[in-house]
């Protein structure tokens, strides 16, 4: 009998992925997606912790979906990072949740599925997988109507920032084989994927530990070898392990895409420190430097935090300074928030949350202009975009993606998705460009 499944994601690209691998063990089991929660036997909530609002949704979710349990015994779960840090508690405050599945437990889902429904009996699962079967990636088994995927070859963190939860919910950084991910690049390939991006907590730590194993410099040069790939892009990068043979990978491998994500935090040594980041502004400022002589083009986005535990004045003063130096192409920012359980929960100097919001306005203004004008210059430019689907501006346009990941609408055939085609930038705007098809005469 078919079933139903929703699930409902919150935080990262490597939640997304989590949520995908969750619908492809689910096949076996007989359920298939649903984008509809009343519509779901099953609703999977698959969540983050990383930062205080994600974990709010959560809550607030599963006070939405209560109702579908009460009409129809809807089987709800939790997943994901807050169900790795909360655990039994998540069903003591909850009464209705059938399933609490942590990070390491996503390959065990059919099997808890099983236990719930064959006797509404309760499962909880958050114990460490020291073995790294968590790592391991179902293969899809139908051709897919995407044309971008992702790929997981690594998990996890060693550096242990003192702002940051993941090392607590995802565990200390473990790789996949090198020889896992490209035979799972090879069969996307089959299933009409033309993009991957590989994905890892700290894709620059990928290879440690593994004895033998390729670096990850290596890894996306034998990936950018693979037939039928078109694209590769990777995230996250820790600067203090962006290595200079992975710098000199943008000026070697064609497939690599020209944009790198590379979160700074702070512009402030004293609040990096605090941080335990484990490099300086001016150390950061020197990848950065050597990124564009070997890239000229490249497009470098990045994540900070204001308000951290002492920032003073001159502090952030130091990180509107390394923002003008760098000109980055887009910018995640947020207000620091504590996590209970990492060290600088235990901090005292808090910043005013009115304080903050000012800092983080002042911030965002700055990063609009900045974000704005690199858009104009692309204007009169012609640029290669992977056509990735139907355009949510306009019935009539479809969209794509720079190479360095700018989003781009134009009117155009939907029979162009998954192919690379010419587009002339006609206008820029602050999330987006338009654009015109290039024909051929």
């Amino acid at each position: 009998m078919q079933k139903r499944v929703y699930i409902e994601t919150y935080g990262c690209q490597m939640n997304e992925h989590d949520s995908e691998q969750i619908l492809r063990l689910l096949e076996g089991s007989h359920y298939l997606e649903t984008k509809e929660a009343k519509e779901a036997d099953l609703i999977l909530i698959n969540t983050c912790s990383v930062r205080e609002k994600p974990e709010h949704k959560v809550y607030s979710a599963l006070g939405r979906f209560k109702k579908f349990k009460e009409e129809k015994g809807t089987i709800i779960g939790v997943a994901g990072c807050v169900a790795q840090q909360e655990g039994e508690k998540l069903l003591d405050r909850i009464p209705y949740l059938d399933m609490v599945i942590g990070t390491y437990a996503i390959p065990l889902i059919p099997q808890l599925l099983k236990k719930v429904e064959a006797s509404r009996q309760k499962v909880c699962e958050t114990s460490f997988d020291l073995e790294g079967n968590y790592l391991e990636t179902p293969l899809p088994k139908r051709h897919m109507a995407k044309v971008k995927s992702y790929v997981t070859i690594m998990q996890g963190c060693d550096h242990f920032c003192s702002f940051c939860i993941v090392p607590y919910v995802r565990g200390r950084e473990r790789s996949r084989s090198s020889k896992e991910i490209i035979e799972e690049v090879r069969h996307l390939v089959q299933m009409g994927v033309k993009e991957v991006c590989l994905l890892g907590q700290n894709v620059n730590g990928y290879g440690k530990g593994l004895e033998g194993e390729l670096s990850f410099p290596e890894l996306l040069q034998h990936i950018d070898e693979i037939d039928g790939i078109e694209r590769i892009r990777f995230t996250t990068s820790h600067p203090s392990d962006l290595s200079q043979e992975l710098i000199q990978a943008f000026g070697k491998l064609n497939k690599l895409c020209e944009h790198i994500h590379l979160p700074f935090q702070s512009g402030s040594n004293k609040v990096l420190k605090a941080m335990h980041r484990g490099y300086t502004r001016e150390s950061y400022l020197e990848k950065v430097y050597r990124l564009r002589e070997i890239c000229p083009t490249i497009a470098i986005t990045a994540d900070v935090i204001v308000g951290f535990p002492g920032e003073g004045e001159g502090d952030f003063s130091e990180t509107l300074e390394l923002m003008k130096e760098v000109q980055f192409d887009d910018l995640f920012s947020f207000k620091y928030s504590p996590r209970k359980g990492t060290r600088a929960y235990q901090f005292q100097n808090e910043v005013e949350e009115k304080v903050k919001q000012e800092r983080l306005s002042l911030l965002q203004k700055f990063q609009r202009e900045v974000t704005l004008k690199k858009n104009q210059a692309l204007e009169g430019h012609r640029e290669e975009i992977l056509v990735e689907g139907h355009s949510k501006q306009s019935d009539r346009d479809i969209t794509g993606r720079t190479r360095s990941n700018k989003v781009v609408n134009f009117e155009g055939d939907l029979n162009l998705i998954g192919k690379l085609v010419p587009v002339h930038i006609i206008k820029a705007y602050p999330h987006s460009l338009r654009g015109q098809l290039v024909r051929s005469n």
